[in-house]
């Protein structure tokens, strides 16, 4: 079964988040999993997590901004596989910085070209960021 969090987003200031949005060759912006699923499935750069964006939350205020239900495929960092790279698109459509937070289900791992369920019969939910430091203070816009 999935694998549930909720976490930061992690990367650059705006400006370059921009560039490399539209350069689509850099990562731009990415999160972490947690140490345990990194470790169980033995995650390498260049692997694939495939899961549902279920809400998006805003650094600024704290509040939910978007709830897309969005099925991605994204692949880990280049540096290491316990980095997701969250694909240029997806930050254009909905305007993502590194103040950001996901909230999201991680149902399987893609290495090799197989596709390995996540925790097959439970759910885990270790790395849950709390309602009470979802407002940042100090956050920058994202820019166009």
């Amino acid at each position: 079964m999935p694998e549930k969090m909720r976490v930061v987003l992690c990367g650059y200031d705006p400006m370059l988040v921009r560039g490399y949005v539209k350069a689509k060759n850099e990562e731009a912006l990415w999160f972490y999993l947690p140490k345990e699923l990194y470790e169980d499935y033995k995650l390498k750069p260049g692997d694939k997590v495939k899961g549902v964006v279920e809400k998006i939350y805003a650094g600024k205020t704290g509040e939910i901004v978007a709830e897309p239900n969005e099925e991605f495929v994204w692949e880990t960092s280049r540096f290491t596989g316990m980095a997701v790279v969250v694909d240029h698109d997806f930050i254009a459509k909905y305007k993502l910085t590194a103040w950001h937070f996901l909230e999201l289900t991680v149902n399987a791992i893609i290495q090799d070209g197989e596709e390995k369920e996540v925790y097959p019969g439970e759910t885990k939910q270790r790395k849950f960021w709390p309602d009470e430091r979802l407002k940042l203070h100090y956050t920058l816009d994202y820019v166009e």
